[in-house]
């Protein structure tokens, strides 16, 4: 705890002329939980995909364990350990379980794919059953789950979440929360975007709520959830 491995200042992003993301300004520290809160259209996801170099901000920096990675390609990112999985969870539905988890290695050395799968396989034992299974036959949890396993593939050293309880069943959406709190146990920092703010809060050291583009408030997961703004907002309290 304590270090720094994302900072985030002055992030303004535009969609032609609309400011989607105003001047927001977040760090995550190294061993954490922090997810962005907020309702459709606050620019969460926006702020993922700028993050992992799909869109660009107009000022400030990004800076990812020290360097500034504003200006580099996305593949450049994931490199550096910076992993992004998708809203929409994005799979290729056509290839194989598998196939999908070895797409996710590709900017890592091929001698690393098996020790890989193996790491994927123990945290995840029904993609381990579905190996062989064409990824597009996957009930929506099975799904996320492959998105997930997927982006460890590439040895990030943070994961960044978009979404990932979109569309799940309540049972779903906490056996997902679930698996998210045992990956930051076994080392992983996380970045989540997430509309379920309670499921959200429940896990996160730090939480920021986001609304038409800017951070309205901070603070630990805990704080947050206590907040009668973010309770009446959010939390239908």
């Amino acid at each position: 705890m304590g270090n720094k491995i994302l900072t985030v200042e002055d992030m303004n992003v535009y969609y032609g002329a609309i400011h989607a993301v105003k001047g927001i300004s977040f760090e995550v520290e190294e061993g954490d939980i922090v997810t962005l809160i907020g309702a459709n259209g606050a620019g969460k996801s926006t702020t993922l995909q700028t993050v992992s170099g799909l869109l660009r901000s107009k000022t400030g920096s990004v800076y990812f364990l020290g360097e500034n990675i504003a200006k580099l390609a996305p593949h450049k990112i994931l490199q550096r350990g910076l992993a992004q999985v998708p809203e929409g969870r994005r799979i290729f539905l056509q290839m194989s379980v598998q196939e999908n988890l070895e797409m996710g290695a590709f900017t890592q050395p091929a001698s690393t794919i098996p020790g890989n799968l193996d790491i994927v396989f123990e945290q995840f034992p029904r993609l381990k059953e579905r190996r062989k299974q064409v990824a597009g036959t996957l009930s929506g949890g099975e799904q996320q789950m492959l998105a997930m396993g997927r982006a460890l593939m590439s040895n990030p050293k943070l994961l960044m979440l978009d979404e990932p309880s979109m569309g799940l069943a309540p049972i779903l959406v906490e056996q997902i929360f679930d698996i998210i709190k045992k990956l930051n146990d076994a080392g992983t920092t996380i970045l989540l975007v997430e509309q379920n703010a309670q499921a959200a809060l429940a896990i996160a050291d730090k939480a920021y709520v986001l609304e038409t583009g800017k951070i309205i408030l901070s603070g630990t997961g805990e704080e947050l959830a206590r907040s009668e703004q973010v309770k009446k907002a959010y939390l239908g309290g």
